[in-house]
C-alpha cells in the first residue's frame, strides 16, 4: 500500500506541474504576448496565432459542445481521475508518466473550458499556407504521454524485464 501512494504522490506531482506549466503559458499568451490579438512570426514554419477550440481533438464538434461545455469539462475530469488512479497501481515508469502527462493535460484544457467555454490554443505550425490546427502546451503534453503509454506498451525482450537476480549466470546459460 505504501508504494501505490508513493505511486500515487508522484503521479499527482506530475500531473500538477503539466496543468502549472500549462496554465501558466496561456496566461502569459493571453495577458501579455496576445495583447492585442495578432499572428508572432517565430520561425518560417512556427508561429503564436489565439485560437480558441470550443471542440474537441482539432474543433471537431464545436458547434454541438458549445452548447454545454460544463459537460465536456466534467467528463475530461472523470477521465484524469480515472487516469491517475491507474496510474497509481501501474508498475511499469513509462505507464506512470504517459497517464500523468495525459491527466495534466486534460486538466488544463478541462479548466480553460470550465472558466472560458473554449480552450486556449497559440501554437502554430504551418507549411506554407497549410496550416496544423493551433495547440498548447496541454496537448502538447496529452501526446507525450500518449507517446510514453505506447513505449511501455512495446514488447521487451524477456531478460530486460527479469531483474538482475532473475537473470541466469552466463555459467548456466551454456
Amino acid at each position: 500500500m505504501q508504494d501505490r501512494a508513493r505511486r500515487l504522490v508522484a503521479v499527482i506531482a506530475i500531473a500538477a506541474a503539466t496543468l502549472a506549466i500549462d496554465q501558466a503559458s496561456k496566461w502569459l499568451i493571453l495577458e501579455v504576448v496576445m495583447d492585442p490579438p495578432r499572428t508572432i512570426f517565430i520561425a518560417p514554419f512556427f508561429n503564436l496565432r489565439l485560437g480558441f477550440n470550443t471542440g474537441i481533438s482539432f474543433g471537431m464538434f464545436g458547434d454541438l459542445l458549445q452548447r454545454w461545455p460544463e459537460l465536456l469539462a466534467l467528463f475530461k475530469l472523470t477521465v484524469a481521475a480515472a487516469f491517475l488512479l491507474w496510474a497509481s497501481v501501474t508498475p511499469d515508469h513509462s505507464e506512470r508518466l504517459g497517464l500523468a502527462l495525459i491527466a495534466g493535460g486534460a486538466l488544463g484544457n478541462a479548466l480553460d473550458r470550465w472558466r472560458q467555454g473554449a480552450v486556449t490554443d497559440f501554437l502554430d505550425i504551418h507549411w506554407g499556407d497549410w496550416h496544423w490546427p493551433t495547440f498548447n502546451g496541454a496537448d502538447i503534453a496529452i501526446s507525450l504521454g500518449v507517446a510514453a503509454m505506447l513505449f511501455a506498451s512495446l514488447p521487451r525482450r524477456r531478460d530486460e524485464r527479469a531483474s538482475p537476480a532473475k537473470q541466469p549466470c552466463p555459467e548456466q546459460a551454456e
